[in-house]
């Protein structure tokens, strides 16, 4: 056994010698450079210097300069630089991209290279000896590599992304992800290393800068559809990591919400009311609602039901699938002497509800007010059905008995009684036609005839009724829309019922027909279309507009009426859906309206204005007038005689200080002084009730002893005329009563300071003509 693992190894030992030889032969052959002979024997295993070995070169792309780029140098151990040897070049551009120094072994590059179509190029290389032209070496091959540059911008793989998610999501909801490629180098550098940014759609989204996944940033109270639809996000990816000098490319992102059940519905208006005849069978339409709901499509589907008031068993409703309107229709015989009109509440809310966004308002309520119309009913017998006794031998014109019938309507009609010939085909009896006695015409026999005749009563019609609208019509009209509009269709209905069936014919009211808003088409089918006259309306201008219709039937007499369609204006959408109207309640609710009690707040306030008046007015009275009598007349005095201020100065002396002393005091601090004068003393006033000479006398005094009061030119006059002078009153107060020319000749006398007075005054009236 030992002698076998012996053998074994001794075996495995001369393969690996062997193997050896032959790889050291083998790295010769490629390797070795020089002589070209392979050494055997000893010098096997012997290293050889490796003179003539590249294994590649690199460039830099997108070279600009004017000369060849420089690659790199071949050197070859037998070139010993006495110019005998030769380099000489192949392979991929070898002599027209690439070329060598034949004498040097300079490698240049001729023009510039784009890495992004080529990245590297396979070259090969040999020496010969010019003057024998034998390879002096064996040929190599090595590899010329580019270097990149950050010459490419980051490319979207779209345009233009499109993308969807639901309103009111989280923060952080992941919506769509953006990708960008950069054909620049990946393994080298930074160059095609991208970071994403969002440059528009802050702050709603935002954009993971590694993955370019676009997320929501804002929560659910702020991406509401109703508010805002669609976003348009653009997104930017730039490489060299973001860093600045990198280039940048974009995309655009639309962003739409999509809308979730997060508007209950609401009803247009709170109150509805609707007219039915009395004689409306089951099934009959009564009306229809309609209530609005922010949502669109599924969300927005809704049904309506009856939730309380004295016609829940009357009346029902449904919705309508197409308009997503109540249709209210009647499900039990109607009787307007019984009951005459029913209100009903109606409730509406959302098919498909949403658990996160029910609340207490998720629900809306309605009133809706039917008016049953009083019909032209067919009068009613008191009994079912009548038995008559009557003995054989009766003579003719005996009465036979009597039937009563009666009109159910309200207007209490005569009744006319008949009887129906089919089933009295003999004529043996008959009928007044006033009292309903019935009376026999031909003698009877027993046992000839008998038989049992029901009575019939049939009350022929005549037209007596006018047709009329056949519901309550109400529509509205855009501000902007098209003249000749369709906005409405009406029909009509009458309560009489022509053999030949109904015919009516509709138009405008001829007192609208030069000047209304709106024309009357007649469609020939027992309808009529309501057309818009003009392209615009303002809803500031007029919200409401009456379109009187006139509808006749076709029957004898002609009857006719006139029905009134109410038309608002409402602000509408491109597609034409009504967005906002005026708030005006189509009928009057209880309580006091608006306008009622803006009036009573206006007359309240005139009120209590004229009673602040009439107060006001009162104490006015009670204040003594400074001028008690006419025969008194004292006028305030101006002085204009001094050189400085001329007209400006209109300090004027108050003569009613004169006649109160009291209330001169009061009245001292705030007196208007000249203003070139500051007192510095307080002069005293005279408080008693005497004549006002005494008051001037002591105001002269004080005048005098005043050594502060410097000598101005200014004159006080305190000259007192008193009553009963010869020269009368100076006051001017009387003397507009005088129709009197004045005489202002006497002005000339007076000097030459009254001179221009006297031109002004005393020029007659052909001087100024």
């Amino acid at each position: 056994m030992r002698t076998l693992l012996l053998c074994i190894t001794w075996l495995c030992l001369c393969l690996s010698l062997e193997g050896l030889s032959l790889i050291s032969w083998r790295t010769e052959a490629v390797d070795g450079r020089g002589s070209g002979a392979a050494i055997r024997g000893k010098k096997l295993l012997r290293r050889v210097k490796r003179g003539w070995m590249w294994n590649q070169f690199f460039l830099q792309e997108e070279y600009t300069g004017s000369d060849y780029q420089y690659i790199g140098k071949l050197q070859s151990d037998q070139d010993h630089g006495n110019g005998v040897v030769r380099y000489v070049l192949s392979g991929e551009g070898a002599g027209s991209i690439f070329v060598i120094d034949q004498n040097n072994g300079d490698l240049h590059a001729t023009r510039r290279l784009d890495r992004e179509e080529k990245s590297f190029y396979i070259l090969r290389a040999t020496v010969v000896d010019k003057r024998t032209g034998q390879k002096l070496e064996p040929e190599t091959e090595f590899t010329i590599k580019l270097h990149d540059i950050n010459d490419n911008e980051p490319t979207f793989s779209k345009e233009v992304y499109t993308a969807t998610v639901p309103e009111r999501s989280d923060i952080g909801t992941s919506i769509i992800q953006v990708t960008a490629t950069d054909a620049d180098d990946s393994m080298y550098g930074s160059s095609a290393k991208l970071v994403y940014s969002i440059s528009q759609g802050h702050p709603y989204f935002s954009v993971d800068p590694n993955t370019g996944v676009i997320r929501t940033a804002l929560g659910p109270g702020d991406m509401d559809r109703e508010q805002r639809e669609h976003y348009q996000v653009v997104i930017e990816a730039k490489d060299m990591a973001g860093q600045r000098g990198g280039l940048t490319g974009t995309t655009v992102v639309n962003i739409s919400l999509t809308d979730v059940n997060d508007n209950p519905p609401r009803f247009t208006q709170s109150i509805y009311q609707f007219r039915v005849p009395e004689l409306a069978k089951s099934g009959t339409p009564v009306g229809r609602i309609q209530a609005t709901d922010r949502d669109v499509g599924r969300n927005a589907e809704m049904y309506f039901t009856i939730i309380s008031g004295d016609g829940m068993d009357v009346y029902e409703i449904f919705t309508d699938k197409d308009t997503q309107e109540g249709v209210i229709t009647v499900s039990k015989p109607l009787d307007f002497e019984k009951k005459p009109s029913y209100t009903v509440e109606i409730q509406v809310q959302n098919t498909h509800m949403d658990p996160r966004f029910m609340s207490a308002g998720s629900k809306d309520v309605a009133t809706v007010r039917i008016a049953v119309e009083d019909m032209d009913e067919p009068p009613m017998f008191d009994k079912a059905s009548y038995v008559m006794e009557l003995k054989e031998d009766a003579e003719v014109g005996v009465a036979v008995g009597s039937v009563s019938a009666v009109d159910p309507d309200a207007a209490r009609s005569m009744v006319k009684y008949s009887i129906d010939r089919r089933t009295d085909m003999d004529r043996l009896f008959n009928i007044h036609p006033g009292n309903g006695s019935v009376f026999l015409l031909k003698r009877l026999d027993r046992e000839e005839a008998s038989s049992h005749v029901p009575v019939y009563i049939q009350v022929l019609d005549i037209n007596d009724n006018p047709p009329t609208f056949a519901t309550v019509y109400e529509t509205f009209v855009c501000e902007r829309t098209k003249a000749g509009q369709p906005i409405q269709t009406v029909s009509a209905v009458d309560a009489d019922e022509p053999s030949s069936g109904h015919k009516f014919f509709f138009s405008l009211a001829p007192e609208k027909m030069h000047r209304s808003n709106f024309t009357v088409r007649d469609n020939g089918d027992n309808t009529a279309s309501i057309l818009t006259r003009r392209a615009s309306y303002s809803r500031l201008h007029q919200s409401i507009y009456l379109v009187p219709v006139v509808i006749t039937d076709g029957d004898y007499p002609m009857q006719s009426s006139t029905g009134t369609l109410t038309v608002r204006v409402c602000t509408c959408d491109r597609d034409g859906n009504m967005e906002l109207c005026n708030p005006e309640a189509l009928s009057s609710s209880a309580g006091i309206s608006t306008g009622a009690l803006i009036a009573i707040l206006l007359c309240a306030i005139i009120l209590l204005m004229i009673v602040v008046l009439f107060t006001a007015l009162k104490r006015q009275r009670k204040q003594e007038p400074l001028i008690i009598s006419k025969e008194d007349v004292r006028d305030n005095v101006v002085s204009y005689n001094d050189e400085g201020g001329g007209e400006e100065d209109t300090q004027a002396f108050d003569i009613g200080a004169l006649r109160h002393p009291d209330a001169a005091t009061s009245m001292e601090e705030s007196a208007k002084q000249r203003r070139d004068i500051i007192p510095t003393d307080t002069l005293l006033v005279s408080r008693d009730n005497g004549d006002v000479r005494e008051f001037i006398n002591q105001r002269i005094l004080e005048n005098d002893c005043n050594p502060t009061a410097p000598p101005y030119d200014s004159l006080a006059t305190y000259a007192y005329e008193g009553t009963g002078s010869v020269a009368e009153s100076l006051s001017s107060l009387g003397s507009v009563s005088s129709e009197a020319e004045q005489d202002y000749h006497y002005l000339s006398d007076w000097g030459p300071r009254f001179r221009k007075l006297a031109d002004l005054y005393g020029a007659e009236d052909s001087d100024f003509s």
